[in-house]
């Protein structure tokens, strides 16, 4: 068994592969690296097979976005390469860093309940700013809203090192998610009908009603393009984000007493989001949120089994952010993460 195995899931991303794929073999530190490709259509496959030949290439049969598509891949490398101890999981259009395994791996290893981690996560073309996609670590508050070290909604902190901290977060970032393989695969893996979005978030959610715990490792470093397979002007990531933030609100919540309520609350706020849409003729986007609450409606006799199985399972309670982000950074005018106050 690998200790590490570093898993790229690929989708029509050729030229992202051919961009930052040699800095990740350049600095994989002797592991294996791996390429798993969702049925790409491009030239994906033939350009790994022509160029990079130690690569270990995993051809899936279809696309099913980054939840099933990590979950077939993981599984593949679990009972055909003998698995690793750790995974962790670069996004196609992440620039790594020297140095950049030592740090997570180490954290990893000194503490055998983290199951989840990160490394700093900055943007690629705005490289003193964090980025979008975990900063320096997640957090989610009472309605289900996330925002991060570094990241409160479009509010961006350039790193000036004020989190180079090792420290416990809520959610480590699908884009560089550095996981325990045990655990993966003990919780079943992702959520597959998540699709892409909040999958990693849900899982982590899960993992720390299990007593496990996630963590942000500030020694740690990389770039993020963002938006390499779903730009964020594309109207189906909106309605992947408010859908599976629902799902992940209706499956993990723990009281039952109080779930409608909030549900219903962060429907109403929802709604209101989209006049941010409507001001500058975002309509696809509003569609894409009212679209996003009827799959959800849709989806409750199933959300509703997994939160009971999710209930039976249950060994610790996860504490959330106590406060509304929404009320703080729009109301109370508090952009930054360290102005949120008590609570994270």
């Amino acid at each position: 068994m690998d200790t590490l195995a570093i898993v790229i899931l690929n989708y029509n991303g050729q030229p992202f592969l051919a961009k930052f794929l040699p800095t990740v073999l350049a600095n994989a530190d002797g592991h294996p690296v791996y390429v798993a490709d969702s049925a790409s259509v491009d030239s994906s496959v033939p350009f790994i097979r022509a160029n990079f030949p130690s690569v270990r290439l995993i051809e899936l049969p279809r696309n099913e976005g980054y939840a099933g598509g990590y979950n077939m891949a993981l599984d593949h490398i679990r009972t055909q390469y003998g698995g690793a101890t750790y995974y962790v999981l670069p996004n196609s259009d992440i620039e790594v860093t020297p140095g950049w395994l030592s740090p997570m791996l180490a954290l990893l290893e000194a503490n055998p309940r983290i199951a989840a981690c990160q490394p700093k996560i900055r943007s690629y073309d705005q490289r003193t700013l964090f980025e979008h996609a975990g900063a320096a670590g997640g957090f989610v508050d009472w309605l289900g809203y996330v925002f991060c070290r570094g990241r409160v909604f479009a509010e961006f902190e350039a790193d000036t090192g004020q989190y180079d901290d090792n420290r416990q977060v809520f959610w480590a970032t699908g884009a560089c998610l550095f996981m325990r393989a045990s655990v993966f695969h003990q919780t079943g893996g992702f959520d597959a009908s998540f699709f892409a979005h909040m999958e990693e978030i849900d899982w982590c959610w899960r993992i720390q009603r299990l007593g496990y715990e996630v963590w942000a490792c500030g020694q740690s470093m990389v770039y993020h393009v963002g938006g390499g397979t779903l730009h964020k002007s594309n109207p189906h990531k909106t309605y992947l984000n408010y859908r599976n933030s629902l799902f992940m609100l209706y499956k993990n919540w723990p009281a039952d007493g109080w779930l409608w309520p909030k549900i219903m609350l962060r429907l109403v706020l929802d709604g209101l989001s989209s006049l941010l849409f409507l001001k500058v003729g975002q309509w696809s986007d509003i569609w894409a949120i009212i679209r996003a609450h009827f799959a959800f409606y849709g989806q409750l006799p199933r959300l509703h089994q997994q939160r009971n199985v999710l209930k039976s399972q249950q060994t610790t309670e996860v504490a959330l952010y106590p406060h509304s982000i929404v009320w703080r950074y729009f109301a109370e005018n508090r952009k930054t993460f360290k102005e949120m106050g008590s609570g994270v």
